[in-house]
């Protein structure tokens, strides 16, 4: 039987879980960073579309 590695509980809102190696901070973070990237470019997105509505 292999042993499945155990990732982090879930972190609540406004907490980081504890990382039991700097790898896993790693992956987390940049896991984090795409999730920000994507985010604020949908809201670039958005604010771009209102604009062109408003023109006209």
């Amino acid at each position: 039987m292999s042993a499945k590695k155990s990732k982090s509980a879930p972190a609540s809102v406004g907490q980081r879980p504890n990382f039991t190696t700097p790898e896993e901070e790693l992956e987390y973070l940049r896991a984090e960073n795409a999730y920000l990237k994507k985010l604020h470019a949908l809201i670039q997105e958005k604010q771009l579309q209102t604009r062109k509505t408003k023109r006209g």
